[in-house]
């Protein structure tokens, strides 16, 4: 048990939500950061207990093309502020986790502008894959290599050299020293090298306790990454497409079948194994209420990703169910800059904000939502219940993602129910908890 299994997790992008320009003129710092640090009060009053913020270093653009690993994105403003962000979180207890991005690097990199200026005489061409000085590319450097993407913009690191692991894990050391953070999401872990994050992952064995290595991965085995040797966890990108294909397409079938396959078949529902980390949207992909039918599926969307097993996590401004499409083939339309004044009263006024909150409030009080044993109760295409179970607690979810109210009649220990979301009480009799749900809608109940 450590302090991840128990986390509600909030997701910034810092240079959207600050409003950041989308190039960086390397100029005198400005203190954009300062500016999100109102936002921890907004974080906590939604019952979030983790921040995952990034990427923060020093980069061309977006964020992900890292020019310096040990200096605050010239847009931001400056290592103290981010120092100082940090602390006010830990105050307040919340953990914060950055992006680490070391698949690949800016153009800017230092290193690879001593490749571009010394060549073959370079003592940095083993820090960069398949360089090639007989080939040229769309900026004449007058060699190749290889990239992230199909994108020159971003130069992949060799993993494999000593150097650059080094180089890399000397960056960590700094950043826990520095600014005293939780852990790391590793960015396109579905691509870096195993033996690279095996030694992450003794690196951070040895440098903070229960320090947290997450990894951005899109297909594939999740169990080939979540293990002892490696990461902590993933993200569970295969229960984000099921959460809402599952409701448009009226299908529970395919989000049970999902939950199924990642924590049966895969393994990870055994006792003390790892939880993945579970999202409805985030920077790369569109916002949830652009991708579902009809916006009164957001309750029973947001209900499944609270008390399905895994470690919920909230995109900014998503809480107060604002849209987002990619645009022209670029995602800055997903990483707005916001304003926290114009959400004020949103817990109290904004019916999908107040969800969130009961809903992350819940799961920090619930042993059951963070460590039970997750079982199946009921399935259909349109009603879907589940219970988690810890040390005699029982909650029980039930769904129901039809226009029309459905009256259910659930597996269920003899007893009283309360339920979390509307107060409401229904008895369970002969092994059966009766309840209606009505469309749309969902409810959770509790043993008393």
């Amino acid at each position: 048990m450590a302090w991840y299994d128990e986390a509600v997790f909030y997701h910034i992008y810092p240079l959207g939500l600050s409003g950041a320009p989308h190039e960086n003129a390397y100029e005198e710092p400005v203190h954009r950061l300062r500016s999100l640090f109102p936002w921890i009060d907004h974080i906590k009053e939604i019952a979030c207990n983790a921040v995952y913020i990034g990427p923060l270093f020093e980069s061309v653009s977006h964020g992900y093309d890292t020019t310096d690993y040990r200096k605050l994105d010239s847009r931001l403003g400056t290592n103290e502020d981010l120092k100082e962000f940090v602390q006010i979180c830990h105050e307040k207890g919340i953990r914060v986790i950055l992006d680490g991005v070391f698949n690949h690097v800016g153009r800017d990199f230092f290193a690879f502008q001593d490749v571009k200026q010394n060549r073959e005489n370079s003592r940095y061409t083993g820090w960069f894959c398949n360089l090639n000085f007989w080939n040229n590319n769309e900026y004449n450097d007058g060699f190749s290599y290889d990239n992230w993407g199909g994108h020159n913009q971003l130069v992949r690191l060799n993993q494999q050299n000593p150097e650059v692991c080094g180089y890399i894990c000397d960056a960590i050391r700094f950043w826990v020293s520095e600014f005293d953070i939780d852990g790391l999401r590793l960015d396109t872990a579905d691509v870096l090298d195993f033996g690279f994050m095996q030694n992450l992952r003794r690196l951070a064995n040895e440098i903070k306790p229960e320090f947290w290595l997450m990894g951005e991965v899109i297909h594939g085995e999740y169990i080939r990454w979540v293990n002892d040797g490696m990461l902590h966890s993933v993200t569970d990108y295969s229960l984000h497409k099921a959460l809402y294909s599952g409701h448009n397409e009226h299908n529970y079938f395919e989000i049970a079948h999902t939950v199924k396959r990642i924590y049966n078949d895969m393994g990870l529902n055994r006792p003390g194994r790892a939880k993945l980390y579970d999202f409805v949207d985030n920077h790369d992909v569109e916002r949830i209420v652009n991708k579902l039918n009809e916006r009164r599926q957001l309750m029973p969307v947001y209900m499944l990703l609270y008390t399905l097993p895994g470690i919920p996590s909230i995109y900014y401004g998503s809480e107060f169910g604002i849209e987002g499409k990619k645009e022209y083939g670029s995602d800055w339309s997903l990483r707005p800059a916001l304003q926290l004044e114009d959400y004020a009263d949103a817990v109290q006024q904004n019916e999908l904000t107040r969800l969130v909150a009961k809903l992350g409030a819940f799961r920090q009080e619930s042993r059951a939502l963070c460590y039970g044993e997750y079982r199946e109760l009921l399935l259909t295409n349109r009603q879907f219940a589940f219970g988690r179970f810890q040390e005699g607690e029982s909650v029980i979810t039930v769904v129901n993602n039809d226009e029309n109210s459905a009256e259910l009649y659930i597996p269920a220990e003899n007893g009283s129910y309360r339920g979390v979301l509307t107060g409401a009480e229904a008895l369970a009799e002969n092994g059966k908890l009766h309840c209606e749900i009505p469309g749309n809608c969902g409810e959770i109940w509790v043993k008393e």
